[in-house]
């Protein structure tokens, strides 16, 4: 099954192999039709408009909230427009100390979080006191659930995990998380950045309290993520912005807001990038989930199994039963960033660097990696050609 005929970028650069969908994914090209056709067809604001083509774009934005809520099995009321992952957490992280109860201090992350899932904590924490730890890191690049145990106590208010690395792909048991979590009544978030696009999620099976992700790595545009939340605690949170599209009733003195979800969504929003994700998550649906995770983890187990015949590679992934579509490695004593050029001289596309995971690094004693990560429109031949040229560079830099 070839899925690289429906991505037309592949049509304007037919030798190139992209191994970068952790950073961004391509689109598919009803996606891309669907943008196209808003802006050259159906292009209004929403709310408040008593014209046809308004009410036709409300009617389309919320058609899309429902999909996505029927996509990880939650109600729409419970599903909020951001920016992507990074706003999601941010308002999270701006909003959620009026729902933590008394006693509670500590913030509860891993090792392996995306700058975007630690820095806003680190925040929330000098501005309030709260003391951040963090769940160790195993030497095979799993989470050590026994340290979990010890670190989610009476005082734990918030577990914010990722639930696929970025960096590692590692798959984290969240649902086992979640369980130990709510011994202690503490809120739970998920980091499904790296996951929506390769798993089946259900965020009811979860039983999270919120759970983020952003369109731009799951075939949609970029501008445009969700927060879900539960009804029940989204509607406590206070508005994380002000203005037009949020107010139920303003004078000169004072203002009354709107239930969740147009609380949090203050100003015109990415109307037809919404509604991108929306065909997006149909396309998903009509691909199957379960065939896209069959296919990755074949393509997976062929690139680790073709990696690991490379001298002086080292991998850090923790294997094929643990992980998803993403593996970090260095070769030799060769910078990620050099790997990254010789590549690009071949047409494939990876990412070099940190990847948004300093103090990981750090914890991996390197200051960077190469990174490849596949999606549905790689194939074996793309992988070949990868190793051909990870060959090459070590020619060049030996």
């Amino acid at each position: 099954m070839t899925y690289k005929n429906d991505f037309p970028i592949f049509n304007k650069h037919k030798d190139l192999v992209y191994l970068d969908s952790a950073a961004t994914s391509q689109r598919p090209k009803t996606v891309i039709d669907s943008l196209t056709n808003f802006l050259e067809k159906e292009n209004a604001n929403i709310h408040r408009g008593i014209y046809t083509l308004s009410e036709q774009a409300m009617l389309r934005y919320n058609e899309t909230r429902e999909t996505i809520a029927e996509f990880i099995n939650a109600s729409k009321e419970e599903i909020v427009f951001t920016k992507n992952t990074t706003e999601s957490i941010n308002l999270l992280a701006s909003t959620i100390k009026s729902i933590i109860p008394e006693g509670k201090n500590e913030i509860l992350l891993t090792e392996m979080e995306h700058h975007s899932n630690l820095v806003p904590w680190q925040q929330l924490s000098k501005r309030t006191n709260m003391k951040l730890k963090f769940i160790k890191l195993k030497e095979d690049f799993t989470l050590d659930l026994e340290d979990a145990k010890e670190k989610i106590t009476d005082k734990t208010a918030i577990l914010s995990t990722t639930h696929i690395s970025n960096v590692l792909g590692t798959i984290n048991p969240v649902k086992e998380l979640i369980n130990l979590a709510k011994q202690k009544n503490v809120l739970t978030i998920i980091d499904a950045a790296q996951s929506v696009a390769h798993k089946k999620i259900d965020v009811k099976d979860l039983d999270c309290d919120f759970l983020v992700f952003s369109s731009h790595k799951i075939f949609g545009p970029t501008g445009i993520g969700v927060l879900y939340g539960k009804s029940e605690l989204l509607n406590k949170l206070p508005p994380y912005q002000f203005g037009g599209g949020m107010i139920k009733v303003v004078t000169y003195e004072d203002a009354t807001f709107l239930k969740s979800p147009e609380k949090f969504e203050a100003g015109t929003q990415n109307i037809g990038e919404a509604i991108a994700l929306g065909e997006a998550i149909k396309y998903i649906k009509e691909t199957g989930i379960e065939n896209i995770e069959k296919y990755e983890k074949e393509l997976l187990a062929y690139t680790l199994e073709k990696l690991n015949t490379i001298k002086e590679i080292k991998i850090y992934n923790p294997g094929l039963d643990k992980s998803s579509s993403i593996i970090s490695f260095n070769l030799g004593k060769i910078h990620p960033h050099d790997i990254a050029q010789v590549l690009n001289e071949h047409n494939i596309a990876i990412r070099a660097g940190h990847h948004c995971c300093m103090p990981l690094m750090n914890q991996l004693k390197t200051q960077g990696t190469a990174r490849i990560s596949l999606s549905i429109y790689n194939n074996k031949q793309d992988i070949d050609k990868l190793i051909t040229a990870l060959k090459k560079a070590q020619e060049i830099f030996k």
